[in-house]
């Protein structure tokens, strides 16, 4: 499937479950290295995370604890800005290796708060991966951001995880919504 509608919208294909699949692989292949003889807590940002965090944790080989925190800050197809924390953080991260698994970064605005509420733990180490980034989008820097699956554009995208009005996260490969080009004069 090349494109897709989802209600009003139509989506056309961006990255095929393949190449997702793929670059999951070497990330885990980077974080097996890099948390060797330690035993790093991932956290999953839910609800988009849940697909990359699950196909990324089949794929790590060192011991591991998994937790998960939802928050929300999207109404439709744009952040609000506003932060909703609907459940929270384990409250065992003292000097802990937290890694904060997010389905992808755009403003940073809900990163920013989740980063704010792990550093209040005092952990040993905070680091985050995010299958997508949208750099242009990104309101501040992220100096935890340090495992990217993709970079891309910022477009509203949909798929493996990922929702348009509590639709789409069932798909397997990641769509961008068409631009409808305006009429020429």
């Amino acid at each position: 499937m090349n494109k897709i509608q989802i209600e009003d919208k139509e989506f056309e294909i961006l990255l095929e479950n393949d190449n997702i699949c793929k670059r999951t692989r070497l990330i885990a292949i980077q974080m097996n290295v890099d948390y060797e003889s330690r035993c790093p807590i991932f956290i999953g940002v839910l609800n988009g995370s849940f697909l990359f965090m699950a196909d990324l944790l089949k794929e790590i080989n060192i011991s591991c604890e998994v937790g998960f925190i939802k928050v929300s800050s999207y109404t439709g197809t744009e952040s609000s800005g506003s932060i909703k924390e609907v459940f929270g953080l384990p409250e065992d991260l003292h000097n802990r290796d937290v890694v904060i698994i997010e389905d992808i970064v755009d403003t940073g605005f809900t990163l920013g708060y989740i980063l704010n509420e792990v550093h209040k733990q005092k952990p040993a180490s905070v680091k985050v991966c995010s299958l997508l980034l949208k750099p242009t989008a990104l309101k501040a820097p992220i100096d935890e951001l340090e495992y990217v699956g993709f970079e891309i554009a910022n477009e509203f995208v949909v798929g493996y995880g990922l929702d348009y009005n509590g639709l789409g996260r069932n798909l397997k490969d990641i769509y961008r919504a068409k631009t409808v080009a305006p009429p020429l004069p």
